[in-house]
């Protein structure tokens, strides 16, 4: 295995993203990309078989479509867990990816990704370089960013949110919740005992959230507003105030120091496709090692398809200790694909 080195250090709040500049230089052993459940487990495992570890995601948080989409839920597929709420899923998974150290690259996209003789070189639209014998592409569905608000973008970081990770973050606050999908009311019932006033804006009168879901909310505390839309934000500083309107022009004026904005995502490739891999139905085609066709690129997850492939995440924690152990002999032969049982260390 080639001698490495690293820049930079596990990241003890992961989140909070590493730095990026031009001249920021990363070398490890293997650079994963996406930090959802089936990349913070390779993390761990990779540290598990001894490689140094990057770890990169545009978004600022790890946990990937988890933290993002529904980090309240209950999930009931994990093993070992008759159900676990998905925030705390991605927060032990993370407690276990430190134990290998990894540098942590959040709020870095992968622009570029280079297949070489020695393995690959990457970089993240920081300028960040990194250099690695491998990558494991583990990135979901692709890139996926959230549908702004056409109204108080200039509150974004100040009162205006697309993610609530953390519900007591938002203790004790007004907060506006934007929104007629599952995301938008799953926050907003979690919200209700924690802030001091929840209040659901939706354009329609129809909800796309289960049905259930949404009789949950119209007998809770929680005051819904439809069809209404935020029209004017202000506030010194940090959010203060929020005027929504009906198609009738009708105004309601209301306190708020969140907005948090569900409105849904736009998800796509992104740069995956223009890094030469072989592609089908939108996912990168994997051998049964996990290697693309690209020498020192593997690929697990959502992200990947073969014949047969089942989307879990469950199947994804095992996709990513097959790819990690195959990583192992590409970067130094003499090394078993084995690698023993986590008892014997």
């Amino acid at each position: 295995m080639t001698n490495t080195s690293r820049s930079g250090s596990a990241a003890a709040n992961t989140n909070a993203s590493t730095s990026g500049s031009g001249s920021d230089q990363v070398t490890v052993d293997l650079l994963i990309i996406g930090a959802g459940p089936t990349g913070l487990y390779a993390a761990y495992y990779a540290g598990f078989r001894g490689l140094t570890v990057a770890i990169a995601d545009a978004l600022p948080q790890t946990g990937g479509q988890i933290s993002a989409l529904y980090p309240e839920k209950l999930i009931y597929d994990i093993a070992g867990f008759p159900a676990i709420r998905g925030q705390d899923l991605v927060d032990r998974l993370t407690e276990q990816a430190n134990q290998s150290n990894p540098t942590y690259l959040l709020n870095h996209s992968v622009t570029h990704l280079n297949n070489t003789d020695q393995g690959i070189t990457a970089t993240t639209n920081t300028g960040t370089h990194i250099t690695a014998g491998a990558a494991l592409i583990c990135g979901g569905i692709g890139n996926f960013t959230p549908r702004e608000l056409p109204t108080g973008t200039e509150y974004l970081g100040r009162g205006l949110r697309y993610f609530v990770p953390h519900l007591n973050d938002l203790a004790e606050q007004d907060v506006i919740i934007v929104g007629g999908g599952d995301s938008a009311l799953d926050w907003a019932l979690s919200l209700e005992p924690i802030a001091s006033t929840v209040t659901l804006v939706h354009r329609r009168t129809q909800f796309r959230a289960h049905q259930r879901t949404v009789q949950q909310v119209h007998t809770s505390s929680i005051r819904v507003l439809t069809p209404y839309e935020i029209h004017k934000t202000s506030g010194d500083g940090p959010l203060s105030e929020v005027v929504v309107a009906n198609t009738n022009g009708d105004e309601i004026t209301l306190p708020a120091q969140t907005i948090v904005a569900a409105l849904g995502f736009i998800a796509d490739l992104g740069p995956i496709e223009q890094w030469q891999l072989q592609l089908r139905r939108r996912r990168i085609l994997v051998n049964p090692t996990m290697r693309t066709n690209q020498q020192h690129i593997f690929a697990a997850g959502d992200i990947a398809d073969y014949d047969g492939k089942v989307s879990l995440i469950a199947i994804g924690f095992g996709e990513a200790a097959l790819a990690v152990n195959h990583i192992t002999t590409t970067l130094d032969p003499t090394r078993s694909t084995t690698p023993g049982h986590s008892t014997d260390t």
